[in-house]
């Protein structure tokens, strides 16, 4: 299997990046025969220069969010480290089954950094650590490559940090940074930078690729699919995850639990509360296990009484506060799922309305949807759907959830 097989409905993104692979492929493999590249095709290429080469040292991809972004970079990283005898028989670089591609794709390659964060931003402490790692050179693959999957996050300090390396790399170093869009970026970095631009994966092909690689039944990854909208990693969750399944499900009954004030605040405590819930539930996964490694690395007594070494208070507290944002980073991600599944409930009704001849993503609610169509007029609908969209933004200007989703219910029950 290609590492292009999971980059699901984007064509023309793997082509670009197939012929890519191929140009450092040749680049490297002249180099270690101690040829001199033709002029144009240095590994130390510029990323707004033209040429032959399709190979640059720095790329940005773009798309919504389950359109594949980080998807597309890993296998883009597994191609530039793939060492498949293929290649010397005219086969392209990233076959899937070399040492080179399997550790890249798995996230054990040395020379392969894959960055993603469970807190709200990325900080100039951790970029600089990426910048000193960048400069090295590749300790025995062919590249050394810089995934960065949240670059959105990156703060202006830390932005400020990365324009440098993304200017002046090292020669056999590839940055891949990962955002929603071109906006979400320094403009100065994106402009060092080759975008690339996924689309949202068509419904059939996410179904396809849930079938094909994760054996779930072909009924089960359809509905899954079309629920999501195409989103890859919401539709594996759903489709395999009964937790997942129950929370949709008590999302999509709210449009009809708004009749009246109590019932808008009640629904939206319990918006509040199964976010919550989720933040706790990684919490009890992961915060106990970091907490106990770390008492043990600072050499403190077995169990949770025990005693911190003198001077060691400060790293625990600086855990402790990472845990705090990421627990709050967990609830808002959670919240923001339960807010696109309602606007895709909006939207279904909204077509009914319309007479439009599209399926409904959430066809196991028909009666629902159909109900709430009947009820209202599509300008209705619309303001409802704009009510959700201005609860997203509110959340993310860290508006207090809890008056952020009354505001919302409220508004939703006047439509």
């Amino acid at each position: 299997m290609a590492v292009w097989d999971d980059v699901v409905g984007q064509d023309r993104v793997t082509a670009t990046l197939a012929a890519a692979a191929r140009d450092a492929d040749a680049l490297v493999s002249a180099e270690r025969a101690g040829q001199e590249p033709p002029p144009g095709e240095r590994p130390e290429l510029s990323a707004d220069r033209s040429g032959a080469s399709q190979m640059t040292h720095a790329w940005l991809f773009t798309g919504p969010p389950g359109s594949g972004r980080s998807t597309a970079a890993r296998a883009f990283a597994a191609a530039l480290q793939c060492v498949s005898p293929d290649r010397a028989l005219g086969g392209g670089p990233g076959c899937g089954f070399c040492d080179g591609c399997h550790t890249a794709l798995i996230g054990t390659h040395a020379d392969v950094e894959i960055v993603r964060t469970d807190l709200l931003s990325i900080g100039v402490k951790e970029t600089r650590d990426l910048v000193r790692r960048s400069s090295l050179s590749p300790s025995g693959g062919r590249w050394q490559v810089i995934v960065l999957e949240d670059a959105d996050r990156l703060t202006e300090g830390a932005g400020n940090v990365l324009l440098k390396a993304v200017e002046e790399p090292a020669p056999r170093t590839v940055w891949l940074l990962c955002a929603p869009s071109v906006e979400d970026v320094l403009p100065t970095i994106r402009s060092r930078c080759r975008l690339l631009s996924l689309r949202t994966p068509p419904v059939d092909a996410v179904a396809d690729v849930l079938v094909r690689r994760d054996g779930i039944e072909p009924e089960a990854a359809g509905r899954a699919a079309r629920a999501t909208q195409g989103h890859i990693g919401r539709a594996r969750r759903l489709a395999t995850d009964e937790r997942a399944r129950a929370r949709r499900t008590a999302v999509l009954k709210l449009p009809l639990r708004v009749d009246d004030i109590g019932g808008c605040l009640k629904a939206a405590q319990e918006l509040i509360d199964a976010a919550g819930e989720d933040a706790k539930q990684v919490a009890e996964e992961v915060d106990t296990k970091e907490t106990e490694e770390l008492r043990a690395a600072l050499g403190a007594a077995a169990g949770t009484g025990g005693r911190l070494p003198r001077g060691t208070a400060g790293a625990m507290k600086e855990l402790q506060d990472k845990q705090k944002r990421r627990s709050t980073r967990t609830q808002r991600d959670s919240l923001d799922l339960a807010l696109v599944d309602l606007t895709g409930f909006y939207r279904d009704v909204l077509a009914l309305q319309m007479g439009a001849s599209v399926p409904l993503a959430n066809d196991e609610v028909r009666d629902s949807v159909q109900r709430i169509a009947t009820a209202s007029t599509p300008e209705r609908t619309l303001r409802r759907i704009e009510a959700v969209i201005a609860c997203r933004e509110a959340l993310d200007r860290n508006v207090a959830p809890l008056l952020a989703v009354e505001t919302m219910t409220v508004a939703l029950r006047a439509g």
